[in-house]
């Protein structure tokens, strides 16, 4: 029995994705979560290994994605406010991190810190907002 699973987001630490999964699995989803109990061991990987990864069937994605949605955090400037995507205009962004190069690999702390548009998917530095 070979089900597909979607990867609906990656968390630093455990903790922050418990209200999350708690909330999709009150609404029937099934949930798991990929190398919770290697980051709960040593929680100095999680940026090397991209975090919690919060995963459910592929058949739920929609369902799931809607749920995630309703409640998630977007990113925030320094001053407190929704950070604003420059191409639509959407208030809903998230901090990316691409991880290209090696040296972003080996070292994930020294990549500067962008943000993600997920609305239209544009990547934005924080000094061209």
């Amino acid at each position: 029995m070979n089900q597909e699973f979607y990867t609906l987001g990656a968390f630093e630490y455990p903790a922050d994705v418990q209200i999350i999964k708690g909330k999709l699995e009150s609404e029937g989803i099934p949930v798991f979560l990929k190398d919770e109990n290697t980051i709960n061991t040593d929680p100095l990987i999680s940026q090397a290994i991209g975090g919690v990864k919060l995963r459910v069937y592929s058949k739920d994605r929609d369902r799931a994605l809607n749920i995630y949605n309703e409640i998630r955090s977007y990113a925030l400037d320094n001053s407190g406010n929704l950070i604003t995507c420059p191409n639509c205009k959407a208030q809903r962004s998230e901090v990316y991190y691409s991880r290209n190069g090696l040296i972003n690999k080996l070292f994930p702390f020294l990549e500067k810190k962008k943000y993600k548009c997920l609305n239209c998917g544009m990547i934005t530095s924080p000094s061209s907002l």
